[in-house]
């Protein structure tokens, strides 16, 4: 460990101004490396690390990720009795901007979010994050008017703009390889939690007109708990090391894995910090640079994520299964019961199928779900037919995004992506995913009335048939890798 940091410190100097690293860094990685054969995750070589000492805190940021799913679908069961309240009932342009408002937000959020992580660090971040949240939910809580909730669900909307690309971080980068996948993909079941806890709570709001409020005073508990519990947690050792606090990521690596996995972790991150200047991740170089490839795969996979009409479903489906004669509360609770097995298939099958084969069957599958929805509201449907196509067709469509379209993106984008550029990416990428959202929140109901449910959802199925095309050609597969061994792996085939 000793000789590690030594390494690390005389090589500091030598290469923080050059892009190419020389032979004598490299030779002295090496050397560094020679005392102890790199975890790659796979278990053949030395064994894996306990997943138990990284899960503690995983947990705790995954508390993003619950609230993140709560604000989404926090207005689904009380947005008519919102707008009876406040006064707005029956305008849609102000019910989507109930709901987009929040989305506005999250984009303006998003591009902080990786100056935010970069500059105070991942635990930092998880606690600025948290605190718009708390904010804004009180404000939303105890507005009287269409301009508060507004103001409110913006607040909101910041905190959850930055809590997603910190989670992604954090998530990637203090868990082993081995789990990797596995601990990405329960962060969306935290999701998934928080958005069947939003509807569950929201089932009162039917019957007792101010039950709204109630909703979002709840959220303000688990903000709170992230705040708080946050303190306990170790920060990212890639952050550490960036910031030049080797002696510190060392610490952080011995409680994370272990002892005997530190030197080797050291020595791996070291190697793939080869000679970049690691005091400047600047935009020009995701848009310009070598990792534009890494930024298009990121901004496109969440662009078809938000196109596939995923978050209609969340924001709207009590307005949809009205239509359908069906009772919201009943089927909005399947509607979150199916998000949550689907994302347990993919903490299941993450880390043994890959994120390529998860992506590819998710995007079909909802291409699949979509067909029959559209076909639902034809005239070669029997009004059985109709409901049945329609709301087992969403179930279909939400169980189908959950196994892949919904976790795997953020989690490959903080792998693929170099550890240097890792927060400014994930956030361009991210800004990409909100502003989408937030049209899609803001012109679902209206486009529902104009096009129909026919012509809505082939198009919606159309950029998910695009997705499983586009995956196959651009999506490399990083399971059981170390994120150096990935960024490594990426530099040498782009030099």
């Amino acid at each position: 460990m000793d000789s590690v940091r030594r390494t690390y410190t005389i090589m500091r100097g030598r290469h923080i101004d050059k892009r190419v690293p020389s032979k004598d860094f490299l030779s002295a990685l090496d050397k560094a490396e020679t005392a102890v054969r790199l975890p790659t995750g796979t278990g053949k070589d030395n064994g894996n690390p306990s997943w138990k000492r990284s899960l503690p805190h995983v947990l705790v940021a995954s508390l993003t990720s619950l609230l993140f799913g709560y604000h989404l679908g926090v207005v689904n069961e009380t947005l008519e009795s919102i707008s009876i309240d406040l006064g707005f009932s029956g305008n849609t342009i102000a019910e989507g901007l109930v709901v987009s408002t929040c989305l506005g937000g999250a984009f303006i959020g998003s591009l902080f979010s990786g100056l935010v992580a970069d500059g105070v660090g991942r635990r930092r971040a998880f606690q600025l994050s948290a605190l718009p949240m708390i904010v804004g939910a009180s404000v939303s809580a105890s507005t009287e008017s269409l301009e508060g909730m507004l103001l409110g669900r913006f607040l909101v909307g910041i905190g959850m703009g930055i809590g997603p690309s910190v989670t992604a971080l954090y998530v990637t980068e203090v868990s082993p390889a081995y789990v990797r996948g596995t601990y990405g993909s329960s962060t969306q079941i935290a999701t998934c939690i928080g958005l069947l806890g939003s509807l569950f709570a929201g089932i009162p709001a039917k019957d007792n007109l101010g039950w709204w409020r109630i909703c979002f005073w709840i959220s303000t508990v688990p903000a709170a708990m992230l705040a708080v519990f946050m303190e306990l947690c170790v920060e990212s050792p890639q952050w550490l090391f960036k910031r030049g606090r080797a002696a510190e990521a060392e610490a952080v690596f011995e409680k994370l894995l272990g002892g005997s996995y530190v030197k080797a972790s050291m020595a791996e991150l070291m190697k793939s910090d080869r000679g970049d200047d690691a005091d400047s991740a600047k935009l020009s170089e995701l848009l310009f640079g070598r990792s534009f490839r890494v930024v298009f795969i990121g901004s496109t996979l969440f662009a078809l994520q938000q196109l596939s009409g995923i978050n209609a479903v969340f924001y709207f489906s009590s307005t949809v299964f009205k239509k359908a004669g069906v009772p919201s509360a009943s089927a909005n609770i399947c509607v979150g019961v199916c998000n949550l097995l689907g994302s347990t298939v993919a903490v299941v099958l993450m880390d043994k199928l890959g994120r390529k084969v998860l992506l590819i069957g998710s995007f079909a599958g909802m291409a699949v779900s979509l067909g029959l929805q559209a076909i639902a509201y034809t005239s070669l449907s029997s009004p059985f037919g109709t409901l049945f196509l329609s709301v087992g067709g969403m179930l279909l469509f939400v169980l189908s995004f959950a196994t892949g379209a919904g976790p795997v993106p953020s989690l490959l984008l903080s792998e693929i992506c170099p550890g240097r550029l890792r927060a400014t990416a994930l956030a361009v990428c991210l800004a990409v995913h909100w502003v989408i959202n937030f049209f899609v929140g803001l012109l679902f109901l209206r486009m529902l009335e104009q096009l129909g449910s026919v012509l809505l959802n082939a198009i919606f199925g159309f950029f998910c048939v695009v997705a499983v095309i586009f995956v196959q050609k651009n999506v490399v597969e990083t399971k059981g890798k170390s994120l150096q061994e990935i960024e490594i792996s990426l530099l040498s085939s782009t030099q």
